[in-house]
């Protein structure tokens, strides 16, 4: 399918972040530029024709292995011009609270996945240098609302 436009093209992406019980938060280490060997939400491009909360899912299982019956709730879009290097792109942030931290394995682009500490001392948010795009701002916004 070939498409035109009299407007720029704008990427369109979702992101995920699960966040613990404990208030630890589900990210993958980047396999690939931009931003290899740092960290992130699992997330990724919307297909043509997918829904966002099953874009959402899909990318969430390819990256982690995860498949989560849990209600996604829709965080915020962020789309500052420069998020991503790749071009402009608006990513549409999902999340979710789990009792548990299900074992997840980096698949796809994903070299690794891991659950973190979101906050305190050795909390991600603690360097926010060790995480790609704007994760960082995305991952305050998450703390805000579980209260971690």
């Amino acid at each position: 399918m070939v498409y035109t436009s009299d407007y720029p093209i704008i990427s369109l992406t979702v992101d995920v972040a699960l966040v613990s019980a404990t208030g630890r938060v589900l990210l993958v280490e980047r396999g690939q530029d931009p931003y290899a060997g740092l960290l992130a939400l699992p997330g990724g491009f919307v297909d043509v024709d997918e829904d966002l909360e099953t874009s959402a899912r899909r990318e969430l299982r390819e990256e982690t292995g995860l498949r989560v019956e849990a209600p996604l709730e829709q965080l915020g879009a962020y789309g500052r011009p420069d998020r991503d290097p790749r071009g402009r792109t608006v990513s549409v942030v999902f999340w979710a609270q789990l009792d548990d931290e299900p074992d997840a394995v980096g698949g796809d682009d994903a070299a690794a996945a891991h659950w973190f500490a979101l906050t305190g001392a050795d909390g991600v948010l603690a360097d926010p240098d060790r995480l790609a795009f704007d994760h960082a701002e995305v991952l305050r916004a998450v703390a805000s609302r579980t209260g971690a």
